[in-house]
């Protein structure tokens, strides 16, 4: 089979789409509910609906991907669960934008017709990422895929709040959460992200009594002074010792509040006196709550004072700090204010700084359920890889409160109770009621909030898999192998699933929890639009096709170290594509359908060497994706492909192949290329899925596709396709070639130039393997002759190389002219020279060293010694060659 199979150039857009198709085509990606294979699971972290593919997601499902279609090679039945998350505040703002555009608000459209609006978004736009998932060749089954609305999700979403809440561990009540006035809902801790911003520290004095002294307090929020409800101090502060006086007039108001002690106050921060203030800080609400204070809320749902304010009602709270901060001047109490930097809360969605307060709320009693998912890490039911992220995860669950589960928007899952409106009868069941089962009234009202996105995604490992049914998938596939996510929804999402999975299967949701680095741009900083830095997946998909980019994301994903990605480094992975096509362009030249039998008996040391060679990486590539060191299993393949296998591998098969060496020698040569380059294939397959099935399909000694493959060599087959001794002699065979090339190059003898060398050695079995592999040697070396010599008959006028105990003399009379070398040396010295003292310069500029980014001094310091190197090297050579003249 010719080599015109495979086009000269590999163009991976049409390819790729050729072959994604006839994967789902014959479903290779589906799994089977009941199989006599072992299973392999994994559950998809569900991308929110309104995604689009970025790089995080991008490193996320290639490294899943490897997994399953590394198990399938090996035998596995896999199952990759697919789907989409309802993103319930992020899905609402979009279909909000999209009705403003028409004019419109949700409030005019009505609570039914706006959730008919978003599933026909959700039909029309929603669920793209999917599609762009499919461009980088993630192995879902498809035919599987789920939503956290779909009916039998939310069916399991309603048996567990019912059950949650029968069993006391779902609550109605007042408490201190975070509110996002643009969103006009309630948010988990998990969904404020906090950022360092500018501010003011304002130090604001509280008038005794009946005295014009007072206590001085320092707020970053001056708008909230108008719900503070005491003055807390610490007894052990020496400020505070003598103070007699028991309350302070709170400016600006009318109101007295009282002077409190606890020893919450931290003496350290401000003045020591702290205004309390229980309707709008966590804190303080538990501060108010130890000492019974009321708690009155002056901020509303939209951001605006409430009647508490006095004269400021119905400001925003953010106008109403700075009117407030001016009449504070005016009346003399302002003390001063300080500008610092401190940590304020956001959205997560909309970025509107969240405002903590007061609020009646739903809530789920996390801690009995926080101890159960604690307790299956502790005990290594679940193991979290990289294991220093378990300290995180413990020091959260030990420290857990209570889950603000309820959202004030229309998109999710309607939490599931009724009140009476006439007898005031709380009802919560899994089916909904018709009447009220106290007093027989239809005057039935249901609660209008929606749960938490995250209360249905926590039961995602089970609930996809058919539960509350016992299905045949969820006893083949619970729990899952593993989780593959990124740190940042660990709390969000991995703990709540390990705390739902453990209730209500009494099983862990997962083995091991991957906890994957992120995706930084080349320089290490975190990419945002802002900055300008981020990288579009899909662009470099079309650049340089999905394997390169996903070979690229795999070699770099070492654990605890975050991936610093560019577009060059994936042009690199590109030549690597390269390599391998070109590679197997050259072996389809010469491999038949009938070479996949080899003789052992009739094998060189080269060919020794490359099975061997083969099995380590082999067994390389399986360890590192069983240990999550996916940076380990695709250095070892790249290594392996370009240098072992199309370096050196196939320079000394030629020969044979071209049948320089005999009919037989050929015959062996073609059969240990074919059996090589297809466990290449099928190594790199998890790696490099659409490239490999291309080459495989041509391949004339297979059949059928890479994925129904099996991976190269058993357990038990590894040691005996090892020979380290056979290495060990090829190794020596190559470091005598590098040597003599080394030697060209220093030189500057051109490569096509044939040389005499002699060789040297006292060593006996050095001696035979030379001997034996003389061929090799003069081929990759381009060698005239190469002979055996004795250590006082070399010629004065040659270069020498050492290698182990033996010596390789190449002969320089006749092909260096020494005067014309001496010349060119010379000249690049005293380039290299002037190079060298400007970097030089660039380094003993303090200036520079001062305001130049971190990576432009190191790029710097990098070229500063590649230069002193240079230089070196350069100067040995030039007194090598004056001492040959």
């Amino acid at each position: 089979m010719g080599s015109d199979h495979l086009d000269k150039g590999y163009e991976p857009s049409g390819i790729e789409k050729k072959w994604y198709t006839y994967w789902l085509d014959n479903g290779f990606f589906k799994a089977e509910d009941k199989s006599d294979k072992k299973a392999f699971s994994i559950v998809i972290p569900p991308p929110n609906v309104t995604g689009v593919l970025h790089m995080g997601h991008a490193l996320n499902n290639v490294i899943q991907d490897i997994m399953c279609r590394y198990r399938r090679l090996l035998g596995y039945n896999v199952l990759w669960m697919p789907g989409t998350d309802h993103a319930g505040i992020a899905t609402q703002n979009v279909v909000e934008r999209d009705l403003a555009a028409k004019g419109l608000t949700r409030d005019q459209v009505g609570r039914e017709e706006f959730i008919k609006h978003v599933w026909k978004w959700r039909e029309k736009s929603g669920g793209a990422i999917i599609n762009q998932l499919k461009r980088l060749g993630a192995s879902c089954d498809w035919d599987r895929e789920r939503f956290t609305m779909d009916e039998g999700l939310s069916d399991a979403v309603r048996k567990v709040f019912v059950r949650l809440y029968k069993e006391g561990l779902i609550y109605q009540g007042q408490y201190i959460i975070n509110w996002c006035p643009r969103c006009k809902t309630a948010l988990a801790d998990l969904e404020v992200e906090y950022e360092e911003e500018d501010g003011y520290l304002y130090y604001i004095r509280y008038p005794f009594v009946n005295k014009k002294q007072g206590l001085t307090v320092a707020t970053t929020r001056p708008e909230t002074m108008f719900g503070d409800m005491a003055v807390a101090v610490n007894p052990t502060d020496e400020r505070f010792k003598n103070l007699e006086e028991k309350e302070v007039r709170l400016p600006l108001t009318d109101r007295v509040i009282p002077i409190i002690k606890d020893d919450y106050v931290d003496i350290q921060f401000g003045t020591g006196a702290l205004k309390v203030t229980p309707a709008h800080d966590p804190n303080d609400f538990h501060l108010g709550e130890k000492h019974g204070l009321e708690k009155l809320k002056v901020i509303d749902d939209d951001g605006l004072m409430l009647e508490g304010a006095g004269e400021f009602i119905g400001l925003d709270r953010f106008v109403c700090r700075q009117r407030a901060v001016e009449e504070l001047t005016e009346q003399g109490l302002l003390v001063k204010k300080e500008p610092i930097k401190h940590s304020v809360g956001n959205c997560y969605r909309c970025r509107t700084v969240v405002e903590p307060c007061i609020s009646k709320q739903w809530f789920v009693k996390v801690a009995p359920l926080a101890k159960k998912a604690s307790d299956a890490v502790r005990n290594g039911r679940t193991r979290i890889i990289p294991e220093t992220w378990s300290k995180t995860y413990f020091e959260w669950m030990d420290n857990i409160r209570d889950w603000c589960i309820s959202r004030q928007i229309w998109w999710g899952h309607r939490i599931p109770v009724w009140k009476c409106q006439d007898c005031k009868e709380v009802i919560v069941e899994e089916t909904d009621p018709t009447q009220c089962p106290i007093c027989g009234s239809k005057q039935i009202v249901q609660e209008t909030d929606v749960l938490d996105t995250w209360f249905s995604s926590a039961l995602w490992p089970f609930s996809t898999m058919g539960w509350p049914e016992n299905t045949d998938l969820l006893k083949t596939f619970y729990p899952t192998n593993v989780l593959v996510t990124g740190f940042d929804i660990l709390f969000f999402w991995v703990a709540r699933m390990m705390m739902m999975g453990t209730h209500f299967m009494d099983e862990v949701p997962f083995d091991d929890v991957y906890i994957h680095a992120l995706v930084r741009d080349e320089h290490g900083k975190k990419m945002s639009k802002s900055t300008g830095n981020v990288i579009d997946p899909l662009k470099v998909i079309d650049e340089y096709g999905a394997d390169a980019f996903r070979f690229t994301l795999a070699v770099f994903a070492a654990q605890g170290r975050d991936v610093k990605m560019s577009e060059s480094r994936v042009e690199g992975y590109r030549h690597f594509v390269n390599k391998l096509w070109n590679a197997s362009r050259f072996a389809f030249m010469h491999i038949t359908p009938k070479d996949t039998w080899i003789d052992s008996k009739k094998l060189s040391l080269a060919e020794k060497w490359i099975l061997s060679r083969c099995a380590h990486t082999s067994l390389a590539v399986k360890q590192g994706i069983e240990n999550y060191k996916f940076n380990e299993a695709a250095s070892a393949i790249y290594q392996f492909v370009w240098h072992e296998f199309c370096d050196w591998f196939l320079e000394t098969a030629k020969p044979a192949l071209y049948e320089k060496e005999g009919v037989q020698r050929r015959d062996t040569a073609r059969s240990v290329l074919s059996k090589v380059l297809e466990d290449i294939i099928i190594m790199l397959h998890p790696f490099m899925p659409f490239v490999t099935e291309e080459i495989y399909s041509i391949m004339p000694t297979t059949s059928g596709s890479v994925m129904a493959a099996c991976f190269p060599y058993e357990e038990k087959e590894y040691e005996a396709n090892r020979n380290k001794a056979i290495e060990k002699d090829m190794d020596f065979i190559f470091g005598l070639i590098s040597g003599i090339r080394n030697i060209r190059s220093e030189m500057n003898i051109q490569p096509s130039m044939k040389i005499k060398v002699l060789a040297h050695t006292a060593d006996g079995k050095e001696k035979i393997i030379i001997a034996e592999n003389k061929s090799i040697i003069a081929n990759l070396a381009t060698l005239e002759s190469f002979y055996f010599c004795e250590a006082d008959h070399v010629p004065s006028s040659c270069a020498s190389s050492i290698i182990e105990n033996t010596t390789c003399f190449v002969l320089l009379e006749g092909v260096v002219d020494f005067d014309k070398e001496i010349k060119r040396l010379e000249k690049e010295l005293e380039k290299n020279t002037k190079e060298l003292l400007a970097v030089q310069k660039r380094l003993n500029n303090e200036s520079f060293l001062e305001k130049a980014p971190e990576e432009v001094i190191l790029k710097v310091k990098d070229q500063h010694t590649n230069l002193e190197e240079k230089s070196n090297m350069l100067k040995e050579n030039l007194e090598r060659i004056q001492k040959m003249k």
